[in-house]
């Protein structure tokens, strides 16, 4: 079983997490980790938070001479700019008296927050609810991934909308140009418009939201399972695709557009052996589904997507109520992006990954790497028809 705990406010010391599950065996580095938290980092539109910190996730235990021991794996992100901060965030009491927030932002956490925990000072809320926690969740997505690469799957994301700019998404991607796009799109004449619209988000002290897509290949078949409503694997990564912070919609293949259609157009036929690729039995024609049905993995490319509202902190407050008196008075605003959509794609594919590992090893289990890649390899020489099974 696959799980894990994150721990750590935006500007305390540090993002922990300890990950429990994974097999012994399993070859992992810190650098490996430290590729996706930096491209977490980047992308147009991110805040002055990102040149503060490198993020890098060390790791405390778990690994041995660069294999995992089948034990707890312990990562360590320290936030650099714990420095500025050491007064406010201080563990133990301070004589000096800090000042509180009490503006409420609409869209945040704050007011729920302060109500479910009866605090009276909004820091308490917004340290925690602030989206630098997905710096701890990218570390754990990456350690799945690395597993994930062993069964041969890839992890992609890319940009196909911000504010009310769509791209031309092209029958085949170039991925190597969406991680050099600064806003990761593959379509460069829709990206320049993303740029400009964040420009004129920025000028106007507002922010912008818009639709990231997660894609996995060479997924498995019979990951989830159709016997339990939590055991599909669709509605698994539903929830932790909803988890991710600002994210107010998920679709999973052609989702809400499959309602416009007939069911003759949009179900994904089934094709003859004769049109089966070496490598894959049970080939579709298409992929409307998304790669799963019936609350399991279908053996094609899972494909989601992900709505996100735009930040809720905004640099031109918008009005609001002060938690104290009840009197208008407008948002608080501490620096935060302009547009985060770029940067979310990485927190897709890890969210995603997350699934996956943790559906893969349910499936094939294994306490060591290699008895776990027996298990799947057996399992594969099962999947053709029935007739051609040795």
């Amino acid at each position: 079983m696959l799980r894990f705990l994150t721990a750590g406010e935006s500007h305390g010391k540090a993002l922990t997490v300890i990950i429990e599950g994974v097999p012994a065996g399993l070859p992992l580095s810190e650098d490996f980790i430290a590729g996706d938290l930096r491209r977490r980092q980047g992308g147009y539109g991110r805040g002055r938070r990102q040149k503060i910190e490198q993020d890098r996730a060390e790791i405390m235990s778990g690994v041995r001479h660069g294999k995992t021991l089948g034990s707890p794996i312990a990562l360590s992100i320290q936030n650099r700019d714990w420095v500025n901060w050491t007064e406010q965030m201080s563990i133990d009491p301070i004589e000096s008296e800090i000042q509180k927030v009490t503006r409420l932002r609409p869209g945040h956490a704050d007011l729920a927050g302060i109500v479910k925990y009866d605090f009276d000072d909004v820091r308490n809320v917004l340290e925690r609810a602030s989206a630098r926690e997905t710096a701890a969740r990218v570390a754990v997505g990456a350690v799945c991934k690395r597993l994930l690469e062993e069964l041969g799957m890839d992890f992609r994301s890319h940009t196909v909308q911000i504010g009310d700019v769509d791209a031309l998404v092209p029958p085949e991607i170039d991925w190597g140009a969406v991680e050099e796009s600064p806003v990761r799109c593959a379509d460069a004449a829709g990206a320049e418009k993303m740029v400009a619209a964040i420009d004129a988000a920025r000028n106007a002290g507002d922010t912008l939201g818009g639709i990231v897509e997660g894609r996995v290949e060479r997924v498995p078949m019979g990951l989830g399972s159709h016997v339990h409503w939590d055991r599909k694997i669709d509605g698994r990564l539903a929830q932790a695709l909803m988890s991710i912070h600002s994210v107010k919609g998920v679709e999973i293949g052609a989702g809400f557009a499959a309602t416009r259609t007939t069911g003759s157009k949009i179900h994904d036929v089934i094709l003859p052996l004769s049109q089966w690729r070496p490598d894959k039995p049970w080939a579709r024609a298409t992929n409307n589904a998304g790669g799963t049905e019936g609350g399991i993995t279908d053996g094609q490319d899972i494909v989601v997507r992900i709505a996100l509202k735009p930040i809720a902190t905004l640099p031109r407050a918008l009005p609001s109520a002060d938690l104290m008196t009840g009197e208008e008075i407008p948002a608080h605003y501490e620096r935060s992006d302009i547009c985060v959509v770029p940067a979310a794609g990485i927190i897709v594919e890890a969210m995603c990954a997350i699934v996956l590992a943790t559906a893969a090893l349910e499936k094939f289990g294994g306490d060591s790497l290699g008895e776990m890649l027996r298990n799947w390899r057996s399992f594969e020489a099962t999947i053709g028809p029935r007739s051609l099974r040795e």
